[in-house]
């Protein structure tokens, strides 16, 4: 059987409003996440371990931090043909930016023409996951559908939120209806408990694909959107497959993680994805070195846990701390701390995620907070401690009651209030 020449295209486009305000001053697939990665660093890591390395990724919003991180850390051998290549909006067949995932894709059809690919793998660049997409592509190729949509099993009660897949009945690896967000949906045959969420990611054969981008670029009762369009437009012809993410092997995965998929679109699903990392035993185990989820490496010195200036004990439990972090005589239980955070004498940081750079002064509180880069926690201030006063120092306060801090966020000392 011949090779089958595979394109990847990540959809890394999306201005990310309901991760607000992490996403005010940087495209969501870059936003920090794990203390030392980027959302956009599962994605490419699973192509590269798939054994795709011909990777364009397509840009528009703020995508600044996510150019400056493609380029720093994704680089491949032209030697041998590969690549990781960031692609901005570029208004190639009119002068609207893109209008939507599938717009975007028909906006870069010059990818696909000069890259010549026999599959085209199609993956957003914001959920936390492993995936072997190669079996993905085989059971694609194997069922004779144009298109296959990677589907992941959730509770019935969460269907309101997900793109549903509904199966034919007769030919159970069909997709016969997909539906967004609908109020109810059918249980699984094999489970009445569960249904078939779409994941965001894609396999066309190449040349389907760009006859459908073309066939929706003609449409005005389009929204130019993958899951919303093209998609249906398989559906509607009998030529749209389904692939079980319950079925996907991993090398080094166990039973409590190897079918671990989270959408971290919102600040409560970002967090929770968070929390799910530190316990003993993660329920996503990010030591897995037989699928490694890559990254840059900064170049900050080892992570030490220190004695106060009152000989307090400098302890951190249940946490992930990486590179750079000090904590002298701080208390860290149940977060996640970032490159470079310090927390000093008698602070205590609880359920917390503090991304890199962040200071948080002696005596001070943190507890059940996001807090972005470079913010300077002072003295004996408290965060997350009382939301009235957190929502009037400008802060944002979640229904579920997280505290959440922006990029170099100022915060008041106690005697300033």
């Amino acid at each position: 059987m011949a090779r089958r020449n595979v394109l990847a295209i990540v959809l890394a486009g999306g201005e990310g409003n309901r991760l607000m305000p992490l996403t005010a001053d940087r495209a969501k697939p870059a936003v920090p996440f794990a203390g030392s990665y980027r959302l956009i660093d599962f994605a490419l890591s699973n192509l590269m371990n798939s054994g795709y390395l011909q990777i364009v990724v397509l840009t528009q919003y703020k995508s600044h931090s996510l150019d400056r991180h493609i380029s720093e850390t994704w680089r491949m051998s032209t030697l041998l043909g590969n690549y990781v290549a960031s692609v901005p909006a570029q208004q190639r067949v009119g002068k609207s930016w893109f209008l939507g995932s599938a717009n975007a894709i028909y906006q870069s059809l010059n990818l696909i023409h000069d890259a010549q690919p026999d599959i085209v793998v199609v993956v957003g660049a914001d959920h936390v996951y492993r995936m072997d997409f190669s079996q993905m592509v085989n059971a694609h190729t194997d069922s004779g559908a144009l298109a296959s949509v990677a589907a992941v099993r959730q509770p019935l009660n969460l269907a309101n939120q997900f793109g549903v897949i509904e199966t034919d009945p007769d030919k159970p690896g069909r997709i016969k209806a997909f539906v967004e967000k609908p109020q109810t949906t059918p249980g699984l045959p094999d489970d009445p408990n569960q249904f078939l969420a779409s994941m965001g990611n894609y396999v066309f054969n190449a040349d389907a694909l760009v006859e459908a981008l073309h066939h929706d670029a003609e449409r005005l009762d389009t929204k130019h959107d993958m899951g919303g369009d093209i998609v249906p437009y398989f559906v509607e012809r009998g030529e749209c497959g389904v692939y079980d993410f319950t079925t996907n092997e991993i090398p080094g995965s166990t039973d409590r993680d190897r079918t671990y998929w989270r959408d971290v679109g919102t600040i409560e699903s970002f967090y929770d994805a968070h929390m799910d990392l530190i316990s003993p035993l993660p329920i996503f185990n990010l030591y897995n070195r037989e699928w490694p989820i890559y990254t840059r490496q900064t170049n900050s010195p080892p992570a030490k846990m220190v004695r106060g200036e009152h000989h307090s004990d400098g302890t951190a439990y249940d946490s992930i701390v990486s590179s750079g972090v000090v904590i002298s005589g701080g208390t860290v239980d149940k977060s996640v701390l970032s490159t470079d955070v310090f927390v000093d004498d008698g602070a205590q940081v609880t359920g917390s995620v503090l991304m890199d750079n962040v200071q948080v002064g002696k005596g001070a509180v943190v507890k059940n907070a996001i807090i972005d880069k470079n913010v300077r926690v002072p003295e004996n201030a408290k965060i997350g401690v009382d939301h009235d006063l957190d929502r009037r120092r400008g802060f944002k306060v979640t229904d579920s009651g997280l505290t959440v801090l922006s990029k170099g966020q100022e915060v008041l000392s106690p005697d300033q209030l």
